[in-house]
């Protein structure tokens, strides 16, 4: 089988002419990052049923139907992330806060009900989201022992913020999961770590979704 090829980032504006452009740079597949994992599924052939279930697609891949492209949409993310937080799960850990609402944040809650982890999104707007709580709230949440950021707060080179505004409340019995992996560590995650929390950054989910996502495009070259 033959998997020689390349890897680009490919920057679009919006995703009005996305088949043009895999058209164009004869794409096998590809991957969706911020801010387009859920808006690029209506404009998918098919979801597996995972990424449907999420609601959120980051992998993408391509065939061809006769003469048209067809796109088929996966999520590696939700089992990348389940992957590497299973090994750091400890009894007490069964509550979780995802912080975001976003594409990524939907991954995480797919994978928290599969690990049996039970979650609350905290959102910027919950009035928008029925299954959230405000920023303001987090304090009174306190047996929630496990604080994952889905949002890209912290990112380079937003280098100085942070999603977790009570720091002070973290502690060794914690477990702080931070999706940003640039810088490594965030200062979500530099702020867990003085207070003893268990922490983990976004790395070692980035390479595991990105060897589940190799998969799936060099199997579809088989045929």
């Amino acid at each position: 089988m033959d998997v020689s090829g390349s890897y680009e980032l490919i920057e679009l504006h919006d995703l009005r002419n996305i088949r043009q452009t895999i058209a164009l740079r004869c794409l096998r597949g590809f991957n969706v990052t911020i801010p387009y994992k859920k808006a690029i599924i209506p404009l998918l052939d098919e979801t597996d049923s995972a990424a449907a279930s999420i609601g959120a697609v980051n992998t993408v891949k391509v065939s061809m139907d006769g003469d048209k492209l067809r796109l088929t949409g996966f999520n590696t993310d939700a089992t990348a992330f389940m992957e590497t937080l299973r090994p750091l799960l400890l009894p007490h850990h069964n509550k979780a806060l995802i912080l975001g609402t976003g594409g990524a944040a939907l991954a995480v809650a797919f994978a928290l009900r599969q690990l049996g982890v039970d979650y609350l999104f905290v959102s910027r707007t919950p009035e928008v989201h029925s299954d959230s709580i405000g920023y303001d709230a987090i304090i009174k949440e306190k047996d929630y022992s496990i604080v994952i950021n889905a949002t890209p707060i912290g990112m380079f080179p937003d280098v100085y913020s942070s999603p977790w505004p009570l720091p002070e409340i973290l502690g060794p019995q914690h477990l702080c999961y931070d999706l940003v992996y640039n810088p490594s560590p965030t200062r979500f995650l530099s702020e867990a770590k003085q207070r003893g929390a268990t922490v983990i950054d976004g790395l070692p989910m980035l390479y595991l979704q990105a060897d589940k996502a190799f998969y799936i495009w060099c199997d579809s070259q088989k045929s």
